[in-house]
């Protein structure tokens, strides 16, 4: 049994592990921090987990730094994830981290688009991008995990397979991108307020949202050469979910039998990635609460597009349920630990 420590544990992200590791076979929740909450009773600042977290030290942030845990899962806001990362990593403790701090390969990219210098450049080279569809093997050998952003999930994951087998031009792609109001976390903003947002439909983040050059980072090694993408994030009415269809343009002489056993020959065994069958498209209502990606494709020879859906829960298949499918590999236990659930429906 694993001693785990959650930093930022009363964030939705923080809710989604707790959650998930409570029903994990090998590992134990053995600390908590929340900064707003750490001088309230676990049972009144976690209510719906009452009971279910006996004994667990729950403080602040700067106090549980020297926690006797075996893994740390950081679900806390960029920069501040960093210094405590490095502080685990000095002790030899493994860290998922589910902020952007360790995302990048390139320094000078993350400092250019999220404004700031960045705290731990060497723990940064050190860092496996959290994606066990792609970087499996090194998930296994790495003692710092970076948790992929949500949307960068869902369009990676629906992409990689064409780009890999150079099925696609890549240029021209386009990333339109639906998610609900829980992408925006927990601390209430006007532009994420239900009452803004219910009856409505909206873009944000033009021209260029942060999770873009992510995107172009990881496309770009899947293609072997320079990816940009257009990413188009829309708002909608609902607390959960991401569903992106992705355009792209078919090389020429490309059929759609390629297009499909590219999917097969990537996804097939994966335990979390569904391809849909003939007829049926991803809706996010399928994967709600499980940390599936649900994955469509369809090929048109006579225009040559490339279309590809995909939908994964933001806060489980895009956060939280990652972070723990890399705890599973770090640890070298069943990839599959404390993610079995099925989705919640209706």
């Amino acid at each position: 049994m694993k001693r785990v420590a959650i930093f930022g544990a009363t964030g939705y992200t923080g809710f989604e592990l707790i959650r998930l590791l409570l029903s994990h076979p090998r590992a134990k929740i053995s600390a908590l921090t929340s900064e707003q909450y750490s001088e309230q009773p676990v049972d009144q600042a976690f209510s719906p987990f009452r009971g279910r977290l006996p004994g667990v030290a729950f403080g602040k942030m700067e106090k549980m730094l020297s926690a006797d845990v075996d893994a740390a899962f950081l679900a806390l806001p960029h920069t501040v994830s960093a210094p405590v990362a490095e502080a685990f990593l000095a002790r030899g403790i493994p860290v998922i981290d589910l902020s952007a701090d360790f995302r990048f390969r390139s320094i000078p990219l993350y400092e250019s688009v999220y404004g700031v210098r960045h705290k731990s450049p060497a723990a940064a080279s050190k860092a496996v991008y959290g994606l066990p569809e792609i970087y499996r093997q090194p998930l296994r050998r790495t003692k710092l995990a970076a948790v992929p952003g949500c949307f960068p999930t869902s369009v990676i994951l629906g992409l990689y397979p064409l780009l890999k087998e150079g099925l696609i031009d890549r240029k021209g792609i386009v990333a339109d991108c639906k998610t609900g109001v829980s992408g925006g976390g927990r601390s209430p903003s006007l532009g994420f307020h239900y009452p803004e947002v219910e009856e409505g439909v909206r873009p944000y983040g033009l021209p260029r949202h942060r999770h873009n050059p992510e995107m172009d980072q990881e496309l770009s090694l899947a293609a072997g050469e320079k990816v940009s993408i257009t990413f188009v994030p829309h708002l909608i009415p609902m607390v959960r979910g991401i569903l992106a269809t992705c355009y792209a343009t078919l090389r020429p002489k490309v059929s759609e039998e390629a297009v499909a056993a590219a999917y097969r020959k990537h996804y097939a065994r994966e335990p979390f990635v569904r391809l849909c069958p003939s007829g049926v498209l991803p809706s996010t209502k399928d994967v709600a609460g499980s940390n599936f990606c649900d994955i469509a494709f369809r090929a048109d020879g006579r225009t040559r597009r490339a279309i590809v859906v995909s939908a994964i829960d933001n806060l489980v298949k895009g956060a939280s349920g990652a972070a723990v499918q890399c705890f599973n590999l770090m640890m070298g236990f069943p990839e599959e630990d404390g993610l079995r659930a099925a989705p919640l429906f209706p």
